[in-house]
């Protein structure tokens, strides 16, 4: 059904979805490779209080900026503790994500629309997405994919072989450093679409979904790309087809997330099957 996707505010936000898809299916590899779902975790909540700032210096424009220099920050601090200060990943994940988080909280909690910007900032809105913000997250998809392109090699040597790629002369911690500012870029382009929480979906499920059914990361990061698309448009023709048909409110973002969820769902199976034939 393409009708829904002819009216402006729903074509765009399909376009923004497409656009996410093509940075989530191969970013969500590496996330999955190097065990960096807490990271990814806290880099959406650490975002929090630029976006907070961002609006309130510029309103809805602001946002991006906010988001943008919220997360580079957080992904500098997070190097340096984990390489520099020596704390453990999950212990510096933690400091940083609940103080930049508290930070946010703090912040828009004394605004006189508290509740109404908690749950935007939280939860998104997609189908506000202008031809502005398309434009930025295409900019943001082509430094990310760029990014990714000059550095996989050295990016997938670090992932499974860490002390291999240090002898071999490779800055772990400069490699670190450039995957946690493509994490943050990736967490800053979709945040104003799907929110600071549901983003995670976007960075966690496509490779887990694909993983089900192939052990070749190419495939993996192609197929994880596919399901996000996938499950945008479905989402968004849920969403469209229960509030004007039905009348029921239903939340695009959180339709399209909960539709990549059931996509995981139903690939397990897959998988188990795959584990028994090769038994």
């Amino acid at each position: 059904m393409i009708e829904p996707f002819t009216v402006p505010f729903l074509g765009r936000a399909l376009a923004e979805l497409v656009l996410l898809a093509v940075i989530c299916g191969p970013i969500s590899v590496f996330v999955l490779a190097r065990g960096l779902s807490f990271v990814a975790d806290a880099l959406t909540h650490t975002v929090f209080p630029g976006v907070v700032l961002g609006v309130v210096a510029g309103g809805l424009d602001g946002l991006f900026a906010g988001a943008l220099v919220a997360g580079l920050v957080t992904a500098v601090l997070l190097t340096v503790l984990t390489r520099g200060a020596r704390l453990s990943d999950d212990a510096a994940t933690a400091v940083v994500l609940t103080a930049m988080f508290s930070i946010g909280v703090v912040l828009v909690s004394r605004r006189s629309s508290y509740t109404a910007d908690l749950t935007s900032f939280l939860f998104g809105r997609l189908l506000t997405v202008t031809p502005r913000h398309l434009a930025e997250t295409a900019v943001l998809v082509v430094v990310i994919l760029v990014g990714l392109l000059v550095a996989v090699r050295a990016l997938l040597f670090r992932s499974f072989d860490p002390a291999g790629a240090a002898a071999a002369g490779l800055r772990i911690g400069r490699l670190d450093l450039w995957l946690n500012v493509l994490l943050a870029l990736v967490v800053v382009a979709a945040v104003r679409a799907v929110g600071t929480i549901l983003v995670l979906a976007l960075l966690i499920i496509p490779a887990a979904a694909a993983r089900m059914v192939t052990d070749r990361l190419v495939v993996m990061a192609l197929l994880g790309t596919v399901l996000v698309v996938v499950a945008g448009y479905a989402g968004l023709l849920l969403s469209w087809t229960a509030s004007v048909r039905y009348g029921l409110a239903s939340t695009s973002g959180s339709s399209v997330v909960l539709l990549l969820v059931l996509s995981y769902l139903i690939l397990i199976p897959v998988r188990l099957w795959r584990g028994r034939t090769r038994r």
